[in-house]
């Protein structure tokens, strides 16, 4: 049984504790499809099998507490919990994108990696727990992006609740097409900035 299929299941027998207790998980770094599930749950809100706020207070909840296990992880763990991280699930590259967007934008990238740039998210955390960035301002962005992310996915899964292998892997590519985006603009603006000196 694949990933999908058994978060799937988990929402089908468990409802919106199991939408709370996988995207604690998932915002914590753990390789669960949190996306989807807010999708395939937005669709469940569709249909009448789960309440709509319910569903939000449960999404928005888990994910902050993810975030904040993940941004106390790299506080109290320090440079040997991220490195460790990366090299469990392999992502040493997405450990250098996390760094990099951190020095460059602070609590926009916090903000960012919440929605837009979710694969990123969970490095972010650690790094600003890693690098003593501000408790409070990294609540704020966290909050509001998890509240972007939560109301888009739900409200995507309402909207598309018959189509949603389409949406889902089309998402899936837009999410690097932004990344790409990000990339560039990035260089761009270093390039600017080098030919300014």
């Amino acid at each position: 049984m694949d990933l999908q299929t058994q978060v799937l299941s988990a929402l089908a027998l468990y409802g919106v504790p199991a939408v709370f207790g996988i995207l604690v998980c998932s915002s914590t770094g753990l390789p669960l499809p949190g996306s989807f599930l807010l999708i395939v749950a937005g669709s469940f809100v569709a249909q009448g099998e789960m309440d709509f706020w319910a569903l939000i207070a449960a999404g928005i909840g888990g994910a902050v507490i993810g975030d904040h296990i993940g941004y106390g992880l790299g506080r109290v763990g320090g440079r040997g919990v991220l490195d460790w991280s990366a090299r469990l699930l392999a992502s040493e590259a997405r450990t250098q994108q996390a760094e990099n967007a951190m020095r460059r934008w602070g609590g926009v990238s916090v903000f960012l990696t919440r929605w837009l740039l979710s694969p990123v998210g969970p490095w972010i955390n650690l790094i600003s727990g890693i690098t003593g960035y501000s408790l409070p301002h990294f609540s704020f962005w966290d909050v509001a992006g998890e509240t972007v992310w939560v109301f888009l996915y739900v409200w995507l899964g309402m909207i598309f609740s018959y189509q949603l292998d389409t949406l889902n892997s089309m998402l899936g590519d837009l999410t690097w097409v932004a990344l790409g985006i990000v990339v560039v603009i990035g260089l761009g603006w270093k390039l600017v900035q080098m030919y300014r000196e």
